[in-house]
C-alpha cells in the first residue's frame, strides 16, 4: 500500500535523516541553552535600573545580539564555513550544521531570556535585596525560579526555530530532512518525498509545542 502511494521514498534514507535532525535539534538546542541563558541574564543584569547596570557593557551586547539575529540563518550559513571547517573539521552534514545553527538561535534565546527576567514582579527582588542577598543569590534564588515558566516557553521557541533552521540547512547539504526534501523532492522532483518530509516536520514541531506547554503548566501552578 505504501510502496503504491509512495512510490520514491527510501525508507532508509527517510530513517537516517529523521536521525540526522534530531541530532541536530539535540545538540544545536544544548549548547543554545547552556550560552543563551547566562548571556540572558547577564543582559537583564546589566540594563537600566538592573542590579548590575552598566549602560556600556548592555549596548555592546545588545549590539552583537541584533547582529547575529539581523543576518538570515541561509546567509550565516554560507559565512561561518571556514569557522565551521575550522571547529568540527567539515562544513557538511551534522557536525558542519550545529555551529551556525548554534550562532543563529543564542541571541534570539538570549533575547527571550531577557524578556522573561523582566516580567518577574520587581517586589520580589526588591524583597530578597532588603534581606541582605547578593546578586548571585537573587539571580539563582529569586530571578530565575520565578522566571522558570516564561524561561521553558523561551526553550520551546528556540527549538522550533531550531527544526525551521535546520531544514533550511539542506540547501547547502546539511543532512536531515531538509537535505532529504532538497535533493530527492526538489531536485528530482519526488513530491512524495516531499510531502512525507513537511509532514514528519510538521508533527515534530507539535510534539515540541505539546512538550513545551505541558512544561510550562506544571511549573506555573501555584
Amino acid at each position: 500500500m505504501l510502496e503504491t502511494l509512495l512510490p520514491n521514498v527510501d525508507w532508509i534514507d527517510l530513517w537516517q535523516a529523521c536521525h540526522d535532525t534530531f541530532s541536530m535539534l539535540g545538540w544545536s538546542l544544548l549548547f543554545t541553552l547552556v550560552l543563551g541563558l547566562p548571556l540572558g541574564v547577564l543582559l537583564f543584569l546589566t540594563g537600566k535600573r538592573q542590579l548590575l547596570s552598566q549602560p556600556v557593557v548592555y549596548g555592546l551586547l545588545s549590539f552583537v545580539v541584533n547582529v547575529l539575529r539581523s543576518v538570515p540563518f541561509v546567509i550565516l550559513l554560507i559565512v561561518m564555513i571556514p569557522l565551521t571547517t575550522l571547529i568540527t573539521g567539515t562544513s557538511f552534514g551534522v557536525a558542519g550544521v550545529v555551529p551556525p545553527l548554534v550562532v543563529g538561535a543564542t541571541p534570539f534565546f538570549a533575547r527571550l531570556v531577557e524578556t522573561a527576567l523582566r516580567e518577574v514582579d520587581r517586589g520580589i527582588i526588591e524583597a530578597t535585596q532588603a534581606m541582605g542577598a547578593t546578586t548571585r543569590q537573587i539571580v539563582f534564588g529569586a530571578l530565575l525560579p520565578e522566571a522558570l515558566p516564561g524561561i521553558l516557553a523561551a526553550a520551546t521557541v528556540t527549538a522550533i526555530t531550531l527544526v525551521s533552521y535546520s531544514a533550511m540547512s539542506g540547501l547547502v547539504g546539511g543532512g536531515g530532512l531538509g537535505d532529504l526534501a532538497v535533493r530527492n523532492g526538489y531536485q528530482r522532483f519526488q513530491t512524495d518525498v516531499m510531502v512525507v518530509t513537511v509532514i514528519l516536520l510538521l508533527v515534530l514541531v507539535q510534539a515540541l509545542q505539546m512538550a513545551g506547554d505541558r512544561l510550562v503548566t506544571h511549573f506555573s501552578r501555584k
